[in-house]
């Protein structure tokens, strides 16, 4: 097995949007068609999915309803579908820019087995961190139920290290798993737990590439969030607006289309497609890049032949 840099890994992203400009270019289109279309989707959203949005929105420490939690996923579950695809149709197009470059029809952008095989190991990774997060949980009430009998400042410390202990095992295993979407897509078949053995030895240099990407996908959108700000303040107050009117791009009704169309609201909507595209790039090219090194861009040659999904 071979190894890999983090640094390269976090910013090969960077790397393919500079040195692909078509591909960026087709990526920023289809980010920006698909943020047309949610608007349209958020506009004409009926009550019932409005309603089930707001569900969600509830105090973080307070236990959801499960049988509203429910109701209100299934009533947004079209929703969340269009979400899920538009991700893994992005994440299979940086996956085949950096693992199959000579495959560019399209820019890349396609929806096929490949991008179904990335939605299936996507919901089935939500229901197993849930059933994960729901044993950890189990444990951590025994654990303390079990400290108790030991005082109240025993059971509080206990239950605060456990809280810990579970969160950094969940941590490590989302690392030690986060292949699994590259390897499904390299080896044409749902690859649920492949990425356990390949990422043995690896997880300080993945956790390393995947925060360095993050950090400079945070200060890259400060940057251009700053700069779209400067610049569309001094268009208003050039045309006889005041900076207030500013609050209506970043914040607007999103009942009514007429929100949306003006043309700062265009040209943020533009910029922000940009940014995404650069952004999808950014958080999915490290695990490509690092499944790569691991495998010495073997990829599919030595791997059995592509199952159905």
């Amino acid at each position: 097995m071979t190894g890999f840099s983090a640094t390269d890994a976090a910013l090969e992203g960077f790397r393919i949007t500079r040195e692909r400009p078509k591909a960026l270019l087709a990526w920023t289109v289809f980010c920006f068609l698909v943020n047309v279309a949610s608007i349209l989707i958020s506009v004409n959203m009926p009550k019932e999915a409005r309603d089930a949005m707001a569900s969600l929105q509830t105090d973080p420490s307070q236990a959801p309803d499960m049988d509203a939690l429910t109701s209100a996923l299934l009533v947004l579950s079209p929703i969340l579908a269009f979400g899920l695809a538009v991700q893994c149709v992005m994440a299979a197009a940086v996956y085949r820019i950096i693992l199959k470059p000579a495959d560019e029809k399209f820019s890349y952008l396609r929806l096929g087995k490949d991008e179904l095989r990335l939605m299936a190991l996507t919901l089935i990774y939500v229901v197993l961190g849930v059933m994960l997060l729901a044993v950890a949980q189990l444990c951590i009430g025994i654990v303390v139920f079990i400290a108790s009998f030991l005082g109240q400042a025993v059971m509080a410390f206990v239950f605060s290290a456990a809280e810990l202990f579970a969160i950094g095992m969940f941590f490590y295993v989302a690392i030690r798993m986060s292949l699994a979407p590259v390897i499904t897509f390299d080896r044409g078949r749902l690859a649920i737990l492949d990425s356990w053995a390949l990422t043995k030895g690896q997880f300080w240099r993945l956790l390393g590439a995947y925060v360095l990407a993050i950090c400079c996908v945070v200060v890259v959108s400060l940057l251009a969030i700053m700069l779209f700000s400067m610049l569309a303040g001094l268009a208003v107050l050039a045309t006889g607006g005041t900076l207030a009117d500013l609050s209506g791009i970043f914040q607007p009704d999103e009942t009514k289309l007429s929100s949306y169309l003006n043309p700062f609201m265009i040209a943020y909507m533009m910029v922000g497609s940009v940014f995404t595209a650069i952004y999808y790039a950014v958080i999915a090219a490290p695990g490509a890049w690092a499944y790569r090194g691991l495998t010495g861009g073997e990829g599919l040659q030595n791997d059995a032949p592509a199952a159905a999904i």
